[in-house]
């Protein structure tokens, strides 16, 4: 592990020599994900992409994508783009990007499942803002709005997410 590397523990996420208070899946860290298990996969990932509201921030790194109206995220296991971004109108399960809250102003898409998902084993897992301290999330990732920008800002796409 190095400084450049996001690492989740039990107390927090570790980067750059900080400890930044973090929330995990309501299901807890899982070796064996699954879709809606609500855990958050165990194991080193990378950040693949970053995603941005443009109507409520500036892009937090040159590398960021706009989220547009009508972007969703594809979660049915047995729809062929399972675990990719897709664009309404779509008719299989789906999250949408684009929230009334502002949970997914800024998003850090890792490569769980990604690209060629295997169905069923979970889609979607981000690094994004949380709702309050110690709210779990869906298996994602939060972070306190202010951390999560500072280290969008700092980060490269291939940087490491290492859950313990």
């Amino acid at each position: 592990m190095s400084p450049d590397d996001l690492v989740v523990t039990p107390v927090g996420l570790r980067f750059g020599g900080r400890v930044y208070p973090c929330t995990r899946g309501r299901g807890g860290v899982t070796d064996h994900k699954a879709e809606g298990d609500g855990a958050t996969p165990r194991g080193s990932h990378r950040i693949v992409g970053m995603l941005y509201r443009p109507d409520r921030i500036a892009p937090p790194a040159p590398w960021a994508v706009p989220i547009r109206t009508g972007d969703l995220w594809s979660d049915d296991p047995r729809a062929a783009d399972y675990n990719l971004q897709v664009r309404a109108p779509y008719p299989h399960s789906h999250e949408t990007l684009r929230r009334a809250d502002p949970m997914y102003d800024l998003i850090l898409i890792t490569d769980w499942n990604w690209p060629r998902a295997e169905p069923g084993r979970g889609s979607a897992i981000f690094v994004h803002q949380w709702r309050r301290p110690g709210y779990p999330t869906a298996g994602c990732i939060g972070l306190r709005r202010d951390h999560l920008h500072a280290i969008a800002g700092r980060i490269a796409p291939g940087t490491r997410l290492i859950v313990l």
